[in-house]
């Protein structure tokens, strides 16, 4: 059914005048479907009739859905949940005007008297309403903003432990502020993470100087970072950082090997955190589990050989594809081939096994694509994150897979890695006691919060009520018809002046709309992963609200950076300051290729600055010029924008009159730090008038317009997407549309060819939409059933991560214990390993249940002997499996025995090194936990299997602590060889062990098909390693160190490493 010509009247924009000119761009019409696809097509000549009946059905619904929602709201959980906020809200603002009445010294003291009244027994809650109005008065005199009523609400959902959803533009950044100041309060450190270094480093900045002026420290972490600075910012009240480096600092500090390499606040790093777009940290991110490698010696000349022969092999024929997990499978002809060029009998052979190199070959070709999930930089591969578009250089995808794709592409293969740490974000912001996060799309996923994270989701009210017009998906038969139909829609609204963003999911699409974009002579901005463009990102997000911008952004790149309406003038400032200062102080020119960026800024209204300004800007170009020749220096095109991006905060810390005091007390020093300070201030105040009237202008246009490309794996995700379009009461729209050939619906096999049929039978034309209740809800339905897998995946990752959890948390405590621990501390570890030894090999040979006859003394005494080396070779060398028997049996019938001296009757004594009453009552102590344990079962022979226990686990401690005398060494010394074999060891085998636990989960998932549960196999199987890997621990480090000192010059190799 033909209806209204879209886009020659859309109902989104004001109507217009005829024009001809116009009309030529625009002559395609929408095909809507209101009505269920089994009704009959109507006739074209009806077309009149039915377009005026959809409009009146369509303004019912939307009255309908109005009076739905009110009703919803009312009735919600949520809905009463905010309302008893606003008890909070009242009490703040009862104490406003007398906070406003104190003096700067006076609000700053508070920070003290607070914490006094904590240490006196009052509560977090008792001084909340207070804390929450001095830190708004503080924001209000620091920055020149005052919490708005629904912001001193989503602080009061922070501190609560809470999600606070509050949507773009509302503030989230100033909300946090709240609860950070009123949790630091308690001296144990709050950590506010966000999704960059940039977000970190700005909000550190900017709302630090709310903190500093109340009295906090505040630190700041930041990729490549000394431990000492690390160290310094983590033990700041509040520590500012990226979701990353946090997770990274936690795997370092337990992989450290003395106490001195700790950055984090231990023994507890962590009391509360505020997770900056924590669903995308926790959800989007929560796939990927954070990893530390070392290298692995394999051969690297196996992935090009594998990358000729994925060349060779053809799909469909040799190989099969799941494109939803990414999994491959040789058919019997992909394998003869395989095995054929590689002249090879077995693909499997664990003597030549070229299976795994031929898989990853395989996957590098069909999955991981240039341009989409990496770009090549400088001779490497370089991941990009797909959530935002961002280049992640330190990344590696592991198990061979990046090693295959650098052979796909020629480039310098980089040694195997093998996992030697590794976390998830969900287990690591499990640490938390409290864990707070704020987004603006987290509703959707409420359920998965609760569940694994137990945090509740609060939808906070806006501001201002909510205008954006979110308009109706639209489908298309294919691709190039989807695309052409974006490059019109951009067209159409660069034509009104609408800022448009266009939101694609990959380099590739982004560049592909920008090179049809170009062909069209529409000037636009692109902002994806790419070099030249990254480096501008904050730049062209500050132009995206301006009237005719066009921005294409991949995902949601440049996320945290709002979009204003009519330009941000912070940004526009600065650029202007930049390029009127930056070509005096450096000679190098900034190495980035901005293909449009000239003809873009052409039409983009010019920034008038004043008289004033102009003069200012003369001064300062003037000074630089001479600062850079005069004295002769010369900076790099970074160091200069580094000086004006401090003058520009200097001017954020002080006012006009402090900077020009400060220019006039250097004036005989050229001080060019205040004079582009006091320039800024100048030209900021233009930009905000020159903003402020593009704004009003773009508003009464219709607001920015996004367009998204492709329907997301998530709903969450597209909303982010809209969530750019009418912020704090703003007019704007969004529309997204859709091709059939979409990635989406290929990678989950979801049948779309009903729908391409359909439109086939309405219109021949690929580059007519359709849209309509049918089609929508048949697309959605595909989206919830992505979500629906994807959940599947992260509760999986979640289950089995909850097994390696409780391992790690075992491991990395004890590895702290050993690390902080004093040197007593440290013995003792070493003595509970030996008796733990000592009672393996007693359990392994002996039965308290039966007689010691058919206990095997031989091989006890034999791995006992192992143990120990030459040192206790020569005390038992000649003790026979009789005389071993005949002192158990002769114990057995003792009627009394001394336990302070004890050891079996005709067997060597220990040596006497239990001398002293510290050393006396360890080895009674070890006793009485020998008597009290569950180890040992209950049967006629239990109190001799007790007493063999301890008299051979006193034998090793006293000969270990004889040989330790003996070696004249002093007792740091001796520590310090202590604590280094517990942690490499300890080490060696976590590391061992976190390969197995990974080919586990990988192998377990086969079992299922003999209708075994995955997961419990894999808690059972998972159980058992961790045991092993304890006891083998344990047993290295009895070793090591009684050989170490039986022949310490022989074992120094040992600690080379």
């Amino acid at each position: 059914m033909a209806t209204v010509p879209a886009l020659l009247n859309p109902p989104f924009l004001p109507s217009k005048p005829p024009n001809k000119q116009t009309a030529l761009y625009y002559t395609k019409p929408i095909l809507t479907l209101p009505f269920s696809l089994t009704h009959s097509f109507p006739r074209l000549h009806r077309r009149r009739v039915i377009r005026s009946s959809t409009a009146i059905n369509v303004s019912l619904k939307e009255n309908l859905g109005s009076l739905k929602k009110r009703v919803t709201d009312f009735t919600s959980l949520n809905y009463w949940i905010v309302k008893d906020y606003y008890r909070l809200v009242e009490s703040v603002n009862a104490l406003e005007s007398k906070i406003q009445k104190l003096s700067d010294d006076q609000l700053s003291a508070k920070t003290v008297e607070f914490r006094r009244r904590l240490r006196q027994g009052e509560t977090l809650a008792d001084i909340q309403a207070e804390a929450f109005a001095v830190v708004r008065e503080a924001a209000t005199r620091k920055l020149g903003m005052r919490h708005f009523d629904v912001q001193i609400i989503g602080g009061a959902v922070l501190h609560d432990g809470s999600i606070a959803e509050m949507k773009t533009g509302e503030g989230k950044t100033l909300v946090s502020t709240l609860a950070a100041y009123l949790n630091a309060l308690t001296g144990e450190g709050v950590h506010v993470v966000t999704v960059n270094d940039y977000l970190a480093q700005r909000d550190a900045e900017w709302m630090g100087r709310v903190h500093r002026y109340l009295g906090l420290s505040v630190g700041l972490i930041q990729k490549g970072m000394a431990s000492q600075e690390r160290r310094s910012n983590y033990r700041c009240d509040i520590t500012y950082t990226n979701n990353s480096e946090l997770g990274f600092d936690y795997l370092r500090d337990n992989l450290a090997g003395n106490s001195e390499q700790l950055v984090m606040r231990w023994p507890k790093p962590f009391h509360f955190a505020i997770v900056d777009e924590v669903d995308s940290v926790l959800i989007d991110e929560g796939r990927n589990p954070l990893l530390i490698s070392g290298e692995a010696n394999k051969d690297a000349a196996r992935y090009p050989v594998a990358a000729k022969v994925a060349e060779l092999l053809i799909r469909g024929i040799h190989y099969s594809v799941e494109l939803k997990d990414n999994s491959v499978e040789l058919t019997e002809e992909g394998i003869l081939l395989a095995e054929m060029a590689l002249e090879t009998k077995d693909l499997w052979d664990e003597n030549d096994p070229w299976a795994r190199f031929v898989m990853n070959a395989l996957k590098a070709k069909e999955f991981y694509r240039r341009d989409v999930q990496y770009i090549v930089r400088n001779g490497k591969a370089l991941i990009i994150n797909e959530l935002t578009g961002r280049v992640e250089e330190k990344r590696r995808w592991s198990e061979g897979i990046h090693q295959a794709v650098e052979a796909k592409e020629g480039l310098k293969i980089q040694a195997d890695s093998v996992v030697v740490a590794q976390i998830t974000y969900q287990s690591l912001f499990k640490l938390y006691p409290k864990l707070a996060g704020m987004t603006g799309t987290a509703k959707t996923e409420e359920k998965e919060f609760l569940k694994m994270f137990q945090v509740p989701v609060i939808e906070v009210p806006t501001n201002l009520p909510n205008i954006r017009k979110d308009l109706p998906i639209q489908a298309f038969a294919s691709a190039r018809g989807k695309w052409e139909y974006v490059r019109q829609e951009v067209e159409y609204m660069f034509k009104q002046g609408r800022p448009v963003l266009v939101g694609t999911t990959s380099v590739e699409n982004s560049e592909y709309l920008s090179d049809l974009l170009k062909e069209w002579r529409i000037p636009h901005n692109v902002l994806n992963a790419r070099p030249k463009y990254a480096t501008r990102e904050a730049e062209i997000v500050a132009q995206a609200g301006r009237k005719h911008a066009i921005t294409i952004s991949t995902n949601m790149a440049g996320r945290g950076t709002d979009i204003i309406l009519g330009g941000n003038p912070k940004m526009l400032a600065k650029e202007i300051i930049e390029n009127r200062v930056l070509p005096f102080l450096t000679q190098e020119a900034l190495n980035a290729e901005i293909d449009h960026e000239i003809f873009s800024q052409k039409v983009l209204s010019e920034i008038k600055v004043g008289s004033i300004s102009s003069a200012l800007l003369a001064k300062t170009a003037l000074m630089a010029k001479y600062v850079g020749k005069g004295e002769g220096k010369s900076w790099t095109y970074q160091e200069a924008k580094l000086i004006v991006s401090d003058s520009v905060e200097m001017s954020h810390s002080m006012d006009a009159k402090e900077l020009q005091q400060l220019a006039n007390e250097q004036s005989e020093m050229y001080p060019l730090g205040p004079t582009i300070s006091l320039a800024y201030l100048s030209v900021l105040k233009d930009c905000e008038v020159h903003c402020f009237n593009e704004g009003s202008e773009v508003k009464r246009l219709g607001g920015l317009h996004v367009i998204g490309t492709s329907l997301h794996e998530s709903r969450r995700i597209d909303n982010q997407l809209r969530g750019r379009a009418g912020r704090q009461g703003d007019p704007g729209s969004t529309r997204f549309m859709v091709s059939l050939q979409d990635e989406m619906f290929q990678k989950f096999n979801f049948d779309t060819e009903w729908a391409v049929r359909l439109i086939s039978k309405i219109t021949n034309d690929e580059t007519i939409p359709i849209e309509g209740d049918a089609i929508v809800n048949q697309l959605l339905s595909l989206q919830i059933n992505a979500e629906k897998y994807f959940f599947g995946i992260r509760k999986s990752l979640v289950e089995f991560d909850e097994v390696l959890e409780v391992q790690r948390k075992h491991v990395y405590d004890l590895r702290q214990l050993i690390l902080t621990g004093d040197n007593e501390s440290c013995s003792q570890h070493v003595f509970q390993y030996m008796q733990a030894v000592v009672d393996e090999i007693v359990f392994g040979n002996a039965d308290p249940l039966k007689h010691p006859r058919s206990w095997n003394l031989s091989k006890l005494l034999k791995e006992f002997i192992t143990i120990g080396g030459k040192l206790l070779h020569e005390p038992f060398v000649g003790i026979s499996e009789e005389a071993f028997l005949k002192s158990l049996l002769q114990l057995h019938e003792s009627s009394s025995i001394n336990i302070s001296n004890f050891h079996l009757p005709n067997l060597p004594k220990p040596p006497n090194a239990f001398r002293g009453i510290r050393r006396k009552s360890s080895s009674l102590k070890r006793w009485l936990s020998i008597c009290s344990d569950d180890l040992t079962k209950n049967g006629s022979y239990r109190t001799t299997t007790n007493l063999l226990r301890k008299y051979l686990g006193d034998f090793l401690i006293a000969s270990y602590l004889d040989v330790i005398l003996e070696s004249g060494y002093d007792d740091a010394y001796i520590k310090e060889i202590e604590r280094t074999v517990l942690l490499k060891t300890l080490d060696y085998f976590w590391r061992d062990h976190l390969v197995n636990m990974n080919r586990l989960s990988s192998a377990v998932n086969v079992r299922s098909f003999g209708h075994r549960n995955p997961l419990e196999e894999y808690k059972i199987d998972g159980c058992r390693f961790f045991i092993s890997m304890l006891s083998a621990t344990r047993r290295l480090t009895v070793e090591t160190l009684l050989q170490y000192w039986s022949s310490p010059t022989e074992s120094q190799e040992l600690f080379v490493s």
